[in-house]
């Protein structure tokens, strides 16, 4: 049999392939950025060619690395799941799920118990990874993400529809300084999500204000937070309409009440080959069918 490279070799060219960076790749496994680097060199010495092309302190997967990966990462996968499968023993289904906290929060964990109820044998492991489509098939068997659009060549299955709000405290329309007008949002901090990040420009185009600047804008990369801070006055946050609705919180209220379609929706997400799996099917197959 001929010599195989090392398996950590081979984990840490498909998890930099993947996420496009060594340095979130290193996170990903846990790995300082040296080391990780080294186990890429380590596979490329062991092939005799390279895999990335080096631009600046940057790697771009070149054809001969495109071709490894498509090869492969299957296999890697199918090992990753026949490990699993013995670790369980058989008697238990596991899925590996990343979800954005507030989409947990406020939509899937509410309804979670009738899936358990349903299928008593599956159980669910979360995680909120900033890079849960690259990470499929590798650590993740599917995701729920909020997204323009989806490769291609994942299976996708839209969840909804939304509006885009813009959400602050009650106090903003009281006096002795009231909100108004959308233009009066040039004194006003504006609270983004970082996978919304187009959510703004698009409400500014439906209301006729495409060139309206901020105060300041202020990013964030939790839902639940960005509601928080505009209920306790640090800025407007711009959401979708079931964020405010499903939060229910008194001390919020939407302004300017215009229709804008969002841009984003929330799709769940996985390989093809993943629906193979019965865990995958089982969970996607509810997802559906109970309108999360």
């Amino acid at each position: 049999m001929r010599r195989l490279p090392p398996l950590t070799a081979l984990e840490a060219f498909v998890q930099v392939a993947r996420l496009g960076s060594v340095k979130a790749a290193a996170e990903e496994l846990a790995l300082s950025t040296p080391a990780l680097s080294r186990r890429v060199q380590a596979l490329e010495r062991f092939i005799g060619r390279p895999l990335f092309d080096r631009k600046h302190q940057a790697l771009e997967i070149n054809a001969d690395g495109q071709r490894l990966l498509d090869d492969i990462a299957p296999a890697l996968d199918s090992l990753s799941q026949a490990l699993e499968n013995i670790q369980s023993g058989g008697n238990q289904l596991r899925l590996r799920l990343a979800v954005m906290p507030l989409f947990a929060t406020q939509r899937l964990f509410p309804r979670l118990g009738e899936l358990r109820q349903m299928h008593p044998q599956l159980h669910i492991d979360i995680e909120t990874t900033p890079y849960a489509v690259a990470r499929l098939g590798e650590g993740l068997d599917a995701a729920i993400v909020l997204a323009k659009d989806i490769d291609p060549a994942l299976y996708a299955h839209e969840l909804d529809h939304d509006e885009v709000y813009l959400i602050g405290r009650k106090a903003l329309l009281e006096p002795p300084h009231p909100l108004n007008a959308p233009e009066e949002l040039s004194q006003h901090t504006i609270l983004l999500h970082r996978d919304m990040a187009l959510a703004f420009d698009a409400w500014k185009e439906a209301v006729g204000l495409p060139d309206l600047q901020p105060l300041a804008i202020d990013n964030y990369d939790s839902g639940q937070l960005m509601l928080e801070a505009a209920a306790q006055g640090l800025g407007v946050a711009v959401m979708h309409a079931s964020h405010f609705q499903q939060a229910a919180d008194n001390r919020l209220v939407r302004l300017f009440p215009v229709t804008v379609e969002s841009p984003y929706r929330y799709f769940f997400v996985c390989r093809p080959r993943a629906l193979q799996t019965r865990a995958v099917r089982i969970f996607r197959d509810w997802l559906v069918s109970a309108d999360i």
